[in-house]
């Protein structure tokens, strides 16, 4: 497929040619007047198909437009507050930009949860053929849009869904069999696959601290409906979130330590730690067949929780459901940060421009006005994607663009090579040491910060136990856009063992970033789930073996003057659990299991560990 950028940039960036650069971003004014001032609260308990009902509130407008106004549905599990019929939330609907329009606002309580009836389950699986009073969220969600068409006053017939991380998975739902009034959804950061790179789990490996920090305050209800209890934040006890979650010990004495074993959704992830069919039934992302609403999904770059949600949920709608109008917008944004302030920062990162503000004006707002206003504005592009490093907005006709797959092998002395090894031998070693973990960041953090994505690793290229492999100093600028892949061949002492592979931006001197080794893309990989997700195999010690996967996608340029940085280490904590680099059920592992292991990675002909990035142009 053939791209083209504007004609002003054609000359300056025709190697770079496969996006087209999207206008400046604007700023929306305020609004002026609270949901208080424009709107009328009611609150309902709408009946499912089986008798359960779920409270909702219903925001009207004061003034209703001529022919109704459309409905803006969000469903979540993290309550319709505030409750009451004369309490009102600041602003009605997904952000500021459209507190000053008449739109119909709804919120639910999903079933489970505050004060609707019935029982929760996390991700509940979707139900095919259902009959009868069968129900999962995809029908919850039917019903609730038949009754809110049938019996909420000023409204024009047509309704949108949003929802962010979880309400996102719910906003998913809703595309599955959904209802003839459902003409525009934005499933936003949401959870696609727990087990496959969102919360839980990452290529095996499992997401500690951000796990931990959010059961801990997300008990069981009950069986009956209640109201939001007074919140007490978890004592740590310490800003030093490394060494808390190091001392906690193993997942199952950090259970019993601080009452998560009696919490089943936590536990949930330590009875199912490979892909099994507990996940596999919670896979939504099979289920996008014949969807009739538009959708928009939107992810950030930065997102520590569901990037991988947000690009999952787009390539499975444009192959299961081509026809379907579909957008994609990636923005440079920590979990949900394109929905609240003006995204000029992430971290080490600035892109000179209001990302967020211009998102939620020239992107978001217009989606929802065109599809259920009837505004005569353009339909978006297929995809809306920031590209940092150069710090622009693109547009495409498909995500990711077609680009030369480059391959960067790792070389003695610690290089980079774009030529494949010729060697008979070569090789690099480190000893891990469960007991001494890399850190995640190089400050005091009590758990997974937000924005650790844009932070600075160069920390950690100190350490002896982190092989590091640098470019040469770039001669002009590299720019990626996809998926990274990584090929590495290890061996390990041990029987298990994690491989962490961290792709980098290295400025030269004279660069105010100097010095510093700002992260484009990490993740982890669990050894053991080299040959499959659902079946884990041990290492043979000291046989060399090889792990393949893919780093989600990224959009950046590598400016000239910069150097490509590659981080390869065993352990990342509190970010992932610790592998006790003894092949055994590791919540359970035994304190005698967590042992020092050798690893190496072999850099030889037949053996050449590279990771490789999708270039734009030569």
């Amino acid at each position: 497929m053939r791209f083209a950028i504007h004609a002003a940039l054609a000359s300056a960036v025709a190697t770079l040619c496969s996006l087209t650069l999207l206008a400046q971003p604007g700023t929306a004014p305020p609004p002026t007047r609270s949901a208080r001032d424009t709107h009328v609260k009611a609150e309902h308990l709408i009946a499912m198909r089986d008798g359960t009902r779920l409270h909702t509130a219903v925001y009207t407008p004061k003034v209703c437009p001529t022919g109704g106004a459309p409905i803006l549905l969000q469903r979540t599990p993290y309550s319709a507050s505030p409750y009451g019929p004369d309490t009102y939330p600041q602003v009605a609907g997904p952000s500021r930009e459209f507190a000053d329009e008449p739109w119909v606002v709804v919120y639910q309580d999903v079933r489970g949860r505050y004060l609707s009836e019935g029982e929760w389950e996390e991700v509940r699986p979707y139900v095919p053929g259902k009959t009868g009073t069968q129900v999962d969220e995809s029908s919850d969600t039917y019903d609730t849009i038949d009754w809110l068409v049938k019996h909420v006053p000023c409204n024009n017939g047509r309704v949108g869904m949003w929802g962010i991380s979880y309400p996102g998975f719910y906003a998913l739902a809703a595309l599955i069999d959904a209802h003839p009034a459902l003409k525009a959804v934005s499933p936003q950061a949401p959870v696609t696959d727990y087990y496959l790179g969102d919360d839980s789990y990452h290529n095996g490996a499992f997401m500690l601290a951000h796990n931990f920090s959010f059961y801990v305050q997300f008990p069981p209800r009950g069986p009956q409906p209640q109201r939001p209890q007074r919140d007490t934040p978890f004592e740590y006890g310490t800003r030093d979130g490394y060494r808390f979650y190091l001392q906690a010990g193993s997942i199952a004495e950090m259970s019993r330590t601080y009452g998560l074993d009696k919490n089943p959704y936590w536990m949930q992830n330590h009875a199912h730690t490979s892909y099994d069919d507990f996940w596999k039934a919670r896979s939504i992302w099979k289920h996008f067949r014949n969807v009739t609403p538009a959708v928009l999904v939107v992810g950030g770059w930065y997102d520590a929780e569901d990037l991988s949600g947000a690009l999952r949920t787009y390539r499975a709608l444009r192959e299961q459901s081509p026809k379907t109008e579909t957008h994609l917008v990636m923005g440079p944004w920590t979990h949900g940060g394109w929905a609240r302030g003006d995204g000029a920062k992430t971290g080490e990162m600035a892109f000179g421009q209001a990302t967020g503000a211009h998102y939620r004006t020239e992107i978001e707002h217009r989606f929802f006005a065109r599809l259920l206003q009837g505004t005569t504005s353009a339909p978006l592009p297929s995809a809306s994607i920031f590209e940092t490093g150069a710090n622009r907005w693109l547009s495409a006709d498909t995500w990711p663009p077609r680009a030369t797959a480059r391959a960067y092998y790792f070389a003695a002395d610690g290089t980079l090579s774009t030529t494949a090894p010729t060697m008979t031998e070569g090789r690099d070693e480190y000893v891990s040491d469960p007991a001494n973990p890399v850190p995640l960041v190089g400050v005091e953090a009590i758990g997974m910060p937000r924005d650790y994505m844009a932070s600075d690793q160069a920390f950690a290229a100190k350490r002896d136990d982190v092989l590091v492999y640098k470019s040469p100093v770039l001669t002009e600028d590299v720019t990626v856009r996809g998926p990274i892949g990584v090929d590495l061949h290890v061996s390990t002492s041990g029987t298990d063992s994690d491989f962490v592979v961290k792709v980098l931006d290295e400025a030269g001197p004279g660069d105010p970033q100097a010095g510093k080794q700002i992260l484009v893309r990490g993740e982890p990989f669990r050894g053991k789930f080299r040959k499959s997700f659902e079946t884990p195999v041990p290492f043979t010690p000291g046989v060399p073996d090889t792990i393949r996967f893919d780093l989600p996608d990224v959009a950046h340029t590598f400016r000239a003057g910069h150097r490509i940085v590659v981080h390869v280490q065993s352990s990342w904590l509190p970010l992932i659990d610790r592998n006790p680099q003894t092949f055994t059920d590791i919540p359970n592992a035994t304190p005698a299991q967590f042992v020092k292991a050798t690893q190496r990675v072999y850099r030889q002909s037949g053996k050449a560990s590279h990771v490789t990035l999708p270039v734009i142009g030569r």
